[in-house]
């Protein structure tokens, strides 16, 4: 019979503070995605090049588009 020892529960995988980093990471990331500027840039890349078109933006400048009260 074969016995296996695991130290896992012993030893924490990563340190604290690049779990803490990793976590604000992550929390930030969806931050990001989930801003409503953001899900405008997805609708609009979602539409065709004739929709766009006929809103006068061009597929390259949807992230000025969306993005210009911001950066003005």
């Amino acid at each position: 019979m074969a016995h296996a020892i695991n130290y896992t529960a012993a030893y924490a995988k990563t340190p604290l503070l690049t779990r803490m980093a990793e976590g604000f990471a992550n929390w930030l990331d969806a931050y990001a995605e989930n801003h409503p500027r953001m899900r405008g840039v997805r609708a609009l890349q979602a539409m065709s090049d004739s929709e766009l078109a006929a809103r006068n933006i061009k597929r390259e400048d949807i992230v000025q588009h969306v993005f210009r009260s911001h950066f003005s």
